[in-house]
């Protein structure tokens, strides 16, 4: 038997010797087990690359276009028998993340999409923050009476015809907030959903006047 120093890697003592060595026995089982491990660790580890790149493409894909996600929504809108309430905003207006918050209370959400399918556009940007617009936006933002201000928004019918918008005697009401905004308000929900359950009205409008202006 001898051992000696090698260069690779550094420090590293081979030995030898001219005597058989038993070589130990490994239960099946536990290579196995091992192997078990080792798929399922790569299996998980090839789901989260996966998962990566779906995003970087989504990402460099930007935003749905108008038309993809106005589609998608009136398929919903047409097997889930309901109406479509689009409403358009910025990431610099305050007024549209107010009416977004709204939208996604607990209390308002669920009876909120009870009777609509809620669709967001993103337009008017600022040049920084142009990439977050969703193609097409400003032109149906024009057919459905605008540009008035935002946040701006309309009811359609599941076929995507527009049923009622925001304006008030011609003036969009953005957020509803004020009285008069949430009457209007109450009113385009009554037509573009009829038979919109006058308990579920109350809970929707009850929220609103609460709203006090900071």
């Amino acid at each position: 038997m001898k051992c000696e120093l090698t260069g690779r890697p550094a420090g590293f003592v081979a030995c030898s010797a001219t005597i058989p060595i038993a070589k130990a026995s490994r239960p099946a089982s536990l290579d196995r087990n091992a192997d078990w491990r080792y798929l399922t660790f790569v299996k998980r580890i090839g789901s989260i690359i996966a998962l990566l790149v779906v995003a970087a493409v989504a990402a460099l894909a930007g935003p749905a276009t108008t038309d993809q996600t106005l589609a998608a929504a009136e398929s919903k809108a047409v097997a889930e028998h309901k109406a479509i309430f689009v409403h358009f905003g910025a990431s610099w207006c305050g007024w549209c993340k107010r009416l977004d918050a709204f939208l996604d209370r607990p209390d308002i959400k669920p009876v909120f999409e009870k009777y609509f399918v809620p669709v967001k556009f993103v337009v008017q940007e600022s040049e920084k923050n142009k990439a977050l617009e969703n193609p097409g936006a400003d032109a149906l933002l024009a057919q459905l009476g605008g540009p008035a201000g935002l946040p701006y928004s309309a009811f359609l019918d599941s076929a995507g015809k527009m049923v009622v918008n925001s304006k008030l005697n011609g003036l969009n009401i953005g957020y509803p907030g004020q009285p008069a905004e949430i009457d209007w308000f109450v009113e385009m929900m009554k037509k573009a959903s009829p038979a919109m359950a006058a308990d579920d009205i109350k809970t929707i409008e009850t929220v609103l006047r609460k709203f006090k202006n900071p």
